[in-house]
């Protein structure tokens, strides 16, 4: 089978868009599937729309392209489109739109939490195959060996990270974390380390702020810390606490979007108002979180899997899913002419 992967793929550190493509093509490819990030061959079984806006860096190709390819080149290939996204997380007006059109190319659709196809079903998304994979990272980088763990002696380090600068990842609660260690009392038993990018003009006085990493040198340095914080909002599903609990740290997260049910069970739900008490809680539990989150059930392993599992479970619904297909392809002579001149000036460069 060949399975065209919709990421432009980048390297060094990036979203978790950019992290799934890489983990779900290493699977698949380990596997014995030859994957692309393209549609320039004549022979795909699967395309994976995984960012269909063509203004976006990590675009390989869009639902148009997309159908182009249906019409011009192989109109039997099954089409799956993964939605990690939405207006509610950027404060964006026009995202949700866009992708529940774009939506209506594909035959199957997979979501990455229940928050988040409650929220397009909500939205009037199309009633094709709906499905929920949940995320992971990849366990042979974030994992919990070397992990630091809390000796109670010395000051408790909290730690986040995120490659994204809006501000819905958190900025407003860790500008509160920033505020809370002016005091001293805060200060002589809590540390707090911010990974990543920041907004614009935005600084912090009491913050160890590192640049953004990737890979090993990223676990390493979570690693280095005891215990987790995301005060990202309306996260579809967000990488950055998967990361970390897979680490081993236990994980303050708020009730947002998909975050929760990535983080119940694995930490504790805290709110701007009682961000000081549950901190306390938690360093007074902590042996008890830290083995909890031991039993952390995500990675990409378990992610790659249940795609596999998807790809096939439609591929073998092929002829099923062709017949009851509604999307209209309408051949257009010079579109195709043109499409037909691109696509072969693409695979000679």
């Amino acid at each position: 089978m060949k399975i065209s992967i919709g990421t432009k793929l980048k390297d060094g550190p990036w979203g978790g868009g950019n992290l799934f493509a890489i983990n779900l093509g290493t699977y698949l490819e380990d596997k014995g599937y030859k994957v692309v990030n393209n549609l320039l061959d004549d022979d795909i079984d699967i395309i994976l729309i995984t960012e269909p806006r063509r203004t976006s860096e990590s675009s390989a190709f869009t639902h148009i392209d997309v159908q182009r390819y249906l019409k011009y080149t192989k109109a039997d290939t099954l089409v799956g489109h993964r939605l990690n996204e939405c207006d509610e997380r950027k404060n964006t007006k026009y995202v949700n739109k866009y992708l529940i059109e774009a939506n209506k190319t594909a035959d199957f659709s997979i979501f990455v939490s229940q928050w988040l196809k409650s929220l397009y079903l909500d939205q009037g998304i199309g009633v094709k195959e709906k499905h929920v994979i949940y995320a992971g990272a990849n366990k042979e980088i974030f994992n919990n060996i070397g992990f630091t763990y809390w000796d109670k002696k010395e000051k408790l380090k909290l730690v986040t990270h995120h490659w994204g600068a809006n501000w819905n990842k958190g900025f407003a609660i860790y500008k509160k974390l920033d505020e809370l260690l002016e005091d001293k009392t805060w200060k002589d038993k809590l540390e707090f380390m911010y990974i990543g990018n920041l907004p614009k003009g935005f600084t912090f006085n009491n913050v160890n702020v590192v640049d953004p990493l990737s890979g090993k040198e990223l676990a390493n340095k979570v690693k280095e810390n005891h215990l987790y914080i995301t005060g990202s909002l309306f996260e579809p599903s967000g990488n950055h606490h998967i990361e970390a609990a897979q680490c081993g740290l236990p994980i303050l997260y708020l009730n947002s979007g998909g975050t929760p049910e990535y983080c119940k069970d694995y930490g504790l739900l805290f709110n701007e108002n009682n961000i000081k008490e549950k901190i306390v809680q938690i360093m007074n539990d902590y042996d008890k979180y830290v083995e909890k989150v031991k039993k952390y059930p995500f990675n990409s392993d378990i992610m790659c899997s249940n795609y596999e599992d998807l790809f096939i479970e439609m591929y073998n619904k092929k002829e099923e899913i062709l017949a009851s297909r509604t999307l209209e392809l309408k051949n257009n002579f010079i579109e195709k002419i043109y499409y037909q001149y691109k696509k072969k000036n693409m695979k000679n460069e």
